[in-house]
């Protein structure tokens, strides 16, 4: 760990914090004038020199000011960061949002990815929350016409899965529904062995709907990862880094190449502590396609119940608390969600 004074301190600081502003090399007279310092220009020259020395700072021109390098905005992050607290109108505003799309996952995936993107004005990336095993937890059977019967189940992941079947013979609406109340009290948050073991006599509609059901878990087992949603590219592009650049394309096809983003996910976040907050900064020397980009993420969910990844994608010169914060409280309400949609807890 560097070893800086208090006054090298600042001077990262307000670097840093002018440069994720403007785009541009912070010069020194700049710092004195905007923020009343307290010392000379020559000093706070002096200051970046030294800065630069310990690889923080560095100047992209002879006549140019000071940008902060990689490690500049690690130690940033990691040792001066203050975290700000999203303000409490904005925090009452996402959750509303959230609650009113409590009960469809597919839209609390899409509106998260969208909140994560207006908040960080960066590219977002959120994955559908994935359970261990699938667990039966809700079924229902709803006569259309003649003989066709639409069959709604409802995983403990909250995945909803609908399929139209054709009996062999009509049946009343209040035989589908005898049918459907006695499967969910028997299967109720059973997995694909168990429930295929239970000894319950269900008559002929009933082991026709068991063998959908035992069809439907064990597909669901052999998902390997839930689907990825994304919002907030051009906000991406839209920043100086990337004008007329490759760096966002090679780094959104991290994000949109399967493989890839597994890869990336499980070295960084898959097993990661829920609710805890990853910065990665530059690819970290691993990702080549991420050198000029940094990434906050996130796991979200319950551990043994379901989980999913969410995060931000933006160019290294990022407002690191902002993003920290949004994330996180997304993050928060997203496990709530997964606990309250996917279980009978309140």
């Amino acid at each position: 760990m560097k070893m800086l004074t208090e006054r090298q301190k600042l001077i990262l600081g307000l670097v840093i914090q002018e440069y994720v502003e403007s785009a541009q090399p912070v010069g020194s007279k700049s710092l004195v004038q905007r923020y009343n310092l307290d010392i000379s220009s020559a000093t706070v020259r002096n200051e970046m020199a030294a800065l630069a020395e310990m690889e923080l700072l560095r100047q992209p021109h002879t006549s140019a000011g000071r940008v902060p390098t990689e490690e500049g905005y690690r130690y940033f992050v990691g040792q001066l960061m203050r975290r700000p607290d999203l303000p409490a109108n904005t925090k009452h505003t996402i959750t509303h949002q959230f609650y009113q799309a409590r009960n469809d996952v597919d839209e609390w995936m899409r509106l998260a990815a969208s909140v994560l993107a207006h908040q960080s004005r960066a590219a977002a990336l959120v994955t559908a929350p994935i359970a261990q095993e699938a667990r039966f937890k809700h079924m229902e059977l709803i006569l259309t016409t003649g003989r066709q019967v639409l069959m709604v189940l409802v995983l403990m992941s909250g995945r909803v899965i609908q399929q139209m079947l054709v009996l062999r013979e009509a049946i009343t609406q209040e035989q589908l529904s005898a049918t459907a109340d006695r499967i969910n009290q028997v299967y109720y948050g059973q997995n694909l062995q168990a429930t295929n073991s239970l000894p319950i006599q269900l008559g002929e509609l009933g082991e026709d709907i068991h063998r959908l059901v035992m069809a439907e878990l064990k597909r669901t087992d052999n998902i390997l990862a839930g689907e990825v949603y994304h919002d907030g590219w051009t906000n991406v592009l839209a920043e100086p880094e990337f004008a007329e650049s490759e760096s966002a394309r090679r780094a959104f096809r991290v994000l949109e190449e399967r493989p890839l983003l597994e890869d990336l996910l499980s070295q960084t976040v898959m097993n990661a502590e829920i609710g805890g907050v990853q910065v990665l900064i530059g690819g970290e020397g691993t990702w080549e396609e991420l050198s000029e980009c940094s990434l906050v993420l996130a796991r979200y969910g319950k551990q043994d119940l379901a989980t999913g990844i969410l995060g931000v994608l933006g160019p290294i010169r990022m407002p690191y608390g902002n993003a920290i914060s949004t994330v996180h409280f997304v993050a928060g309400l997203m496990s709530n969600l997964v606990v309250e949609t996917m279980t009978d807890e309140t």
